[in-house]
């Protein structure tokens, strides 16, 4: 196996991707291509004069050999990740509940211990590690924005750092070993993935277990969710691609469960092989994925991305000759993508709405001049329509803002756009 090309933390370049980033093979298959867009949480401030930003091609590729599925281009993760990232866990009602469900669903398969330590890599603001810590359990985090700050105030030991062995083996030699790792949202974010698995063996103890929650790639497929694809997510795991890398380095995959979070997840347990029995949830979602991730089923996702796209636009299309105002509600990272790739700005938007308290507040969609605005602009001017780029939340979303007082329709542009009327 070639020695893997490696990007340096803080050069401000990027690197093409010729061979996978798990097995190293070249037989990597062109998916779909969605353009050149702009890293999803640099935002300007409102009312900052245009300059250039960057933009990186995107562009979804298949190993062959081993069913991962990635990104073409591995942008510095200093780019995308700066002390100011404005994301935090905590504002998300979904992740917030998920996260103690979590907890809950360790203490009944794999119970810890009050001397146990759970580190959490990408631990952001400490929403996860505060469901084990108020079970009276020791905790550590890493991060490398300035989330771990907020995590600090609530008394959440962090070290606000990137992710590598090194540091890795930094944590186990002042904090001891994890028994048990969890990394949710953020295994699929970091380009040296066989340094990232090495360094959460140097976490483990012999017995621990890691606990990894990733964009799932079949849910994608399914439901269309191009727009879960930007530089941030290097890769989209199936489970037998998270197999394929963990087998690698001597982990055993025992449990698995799909989840709703981020349109859809997989949330995958492993431990030193012969640990643990492994569970028959393995089995069921393989043989699941094999009959699903298919050759045909790649090729009709990008027809149905485009069509999907054309269909937007000529719904929005319609609803501008008629005078409609539509409002953005939701500004999560992948809303950046379906803006850019289908082309709205603020000629079709009049604005984008977020919850009070997001970070994003006060700032434009990047590559766009599209303002983010405070959500109670909704009740208050009463657009004809909402876009829920949150659409994967909408059985959550219309009730809640109904409920608030917004009179108008609802449009869903994914997986096939369409309009509710309530």
């Amino acid at each position: 196996m070639n020695a893997p090309k490696k990007l340096a933390a803080g050069s401000g370049g990027s690197l093409v991707v010729d061979r996978c980033q798990v097995c190293d093979s070249a037989d990597l298959q062109p998916v779909i291509f969605l353009g050149y867009l702009p890293p999803v949480n640099t935002m300007p401030l409102i009312g900052t004069p245009l300059a250039e930003q960057p933009a990186y091609p995107a562009e979804l590729l298949y190993c062959r050999n081993c069913s991962l599925a990635q990104l073409g281009l591995i942008v510095d993760p200093a780019i995308l990740f700066p002390p100011s990232y404005p994301y935090t866990t905590g504002t998300t009602k979904l992740l917030r509940d998920n996260f103690a469900e979590l907890s809950r669903e360790v203490t009944t398969l794999y119970p810890l211990k009050p001397t146990d330590l759970v580190i959490d890599i990408g631990s952001n603001d400490g929403t996860l590690l505060g469901n084990f810590q108020g079970n009276g359990g020791r905790v550590f985090g890493i991060e490398p924005t300035n989330a771990a700050n907020l995590a600090l105030e609530r008394g959440i030991p962090s070290l606000i750092s990137f992710f590598t062995k090194s540091v890795a083996e930094k944590v186990a030699a002042e904090q001891g070993r994890a028994k048990l790792v969890t990394a949710t949202n953020v295994f699929a974010h970091i380009e040296d993935i066989h340094d990232i698995v090495a360094g959460i063996l140097a976490l483990l103890t012999e017995d621990g277990i890691f606990i990894s929650e990733s964009h799932y790639f079949l849910s994608l497929l399914e439901t269309l969710q191009y727009d879960t694809i930007y530089h941030e997510h290097l890769r989209y795991y199936s489970l037998a691609s998270v197999r394929n890398l963990l087998e690698r380095h001597g982990l055993e995959v025992i449990h698995a469960r799909r989840l709703p979070t981020h349109g859809g997840s997989i949330r995958v347990y492993a431990a030193r092989k012969g640990q643990y029995p492994v569970q028959t949830s393995i089995g069921r979602i393989l043989n699941e994925e094999s009959r699903s991730i298919t050759q045909e089923a790649l090729q009709r996702f990008k027809g149905a991305v485009v069509n999907s796209k054309l269909g937007l636009l000529s719904m929005l299309k319609d609803i501008k000759s008629h005078g409609g105002r539509i409002y953005g509600i939701g500004a999560p990272s992948r809303a950046s993508t379906l803006i850019n790739y289908v082309g709205l700005d603020d000629g079709i938007l009049d604005c984008v709405l977020e919850i009070n308290g997001s970070y994003k507040i006060g700032k434009y969609i990047p590559g766009t001049i599209l303002p983010v605005w405070e959500e109670s602009r909704l009740y208050t001017d009463q657009p004809d329509y909402a876009l829920l780029l949150s659409w994967h939340i909408a059985e959550e979303l219309i009730p809640k803002l109904t409920g608030r007082g917004f009179q108008g329709s609802y449009i869903v542009p994914l997986p096939e756009p369409h309009i509710i009327k309530l």
